[in-house]
């Protein structure tokens, strides 16, 4: 499914091309698709929100498949191997970030579906180590959701400096948060949720949230750590004022609508935090994907076929899901 020019996904922009099947070059593997799960980033470079590095593009970056074909030099995995593609899709490895360990910040990184070609596809490919061993017992579709999802909402948690015995609020419940309360209440947090949607609420009460609401609702108590998922820079003012002192939030999303002026004794005063986070590590990966085979964490799945993308990225749009929707080519 190829994107040439963006569109409110309304408008069909994406359409089915039969493409070369891509030869791996050297350190590269090819990877014959199984899934690949849709992510909101794919709805920000399909509509527009942004911009397109590569025209015409193959979008996602939530891939599970298995090793088809070797490049030159490559010896990290044999054909057949299962294998996992998430939205870092390679670092320079040479430049002061990627030096000082934080190669999610390398100002020459590429990123999956977005610089290169990704899943929404049968086949596609990716640097040997930039691949990711899929657990045993867990299953294609079932892995996809972690691969950006699960590794994004795992860095926001870490970066919010969530605890155990601490009061974490998650803003938004699509398919990273609903990953993200599973680690948050293995490791012992207590988890409050916001969401407008019905659906969802019942869903984090079914994972286990203490308390479900909306933004702005009355809470029993401050937060020590919250996470945004939701793209709404208008939420950023209610998620600091339910923070405790001293505590972060950490706005988990790659695009966000403007934040509107905060009152710096309400929002921000009393050492409150307010940060971002910038894409994944490979490390963040690792840790996840062991830590979803042990919690184990259960990830919620609809699938499509890949004709229908355009209208599961819809349903995504219009929190028709709980969960993750996923392609199966």
């Amino acid at each position: 499914m190829v994107l040439q020019e963006q569109a409110p996904i309304e408008e069909k922009p994406l359409e089915m091309r039969e493409v070369d099947r891509p030869e791996p070059g050297p350190g590269r593997i090819r990877v014959k698709v199984s899934a690949c799960g849709l992510c909101h980033t794919d709805l920000h470079t399909v509509e527009g929100d942004l911009d397109l590095h590569k025209r015409p593009i193959i979008p996602g970056h939530q891939i599970v498949g298995t090793v088809d074909a070797l490049g030159e030099g490559t010896g990290r995995f044999q054909p057949g191997d299962r294998v996992g593609m998430a939205w870092l899709h390679e670092a320079c490895g040479e430049c002061e970030y990627c030096r000082a360990g934080m190669e999610n910040l390398c100002e020459d990184a590429l990123f999956t579906g977005w610089d290169v070609d990704g899943g929404y596809a049968e086949y596609t490919t990716v640097g040997e180590l930039w691949a990711y061993p899929i657990p045993e017992g867990i299953g294609d579709v079932e892995a996809t959701p972690l691969l950006c999802g699960g590794i994004i909402g795992y860095r926001a948690f870490r970066l919010s400096g969530a605890a155990s015995g601490k009061r974490l609020g998650l803003y938004g419940f699509g398919n990273s948060a609903h990953m993200t309360i599973q680690v948050a209440r293995h490791a012992g947090c207590e988890v409050y949720v916001f969401t407008r949607s019905e659906e969802h609420k019942r869903h984090a009460e079914q994972l286990g949230a203490v308390w479900v609401g909306e933004a702005g609702d009355p809470v029993p108590e401050k937060m020590d750590a919250s996470i945004m998922f939701a793209p709404a820079g208008g939420l950023v003012p209610p998620a600091m004022a339910a923070l405790d002192k001293g505590g972060t939030l950490a706005l988990a999303g790659i695009w966000m609508s403007p934040i509107p002026e905060m009152d710096y004794e309400e929002h921000l005063y009393h050492e409150k935090v307010l940060r971002s986070v910038a894409n994944s590590t490979r490390e963040d990966g690792e840790e996840l994907l062991a830590l979803a085979a042990e919690i184990p964490i259960e990830t919620t799945t609809t699938t499509f076929p890949l004709e229908e993308a355009g209208e599961a990225l819809l349903g995504m749009k219009e929190s028709r899901f709980n969960g993750d929707p996923v392609l199966v080519p």
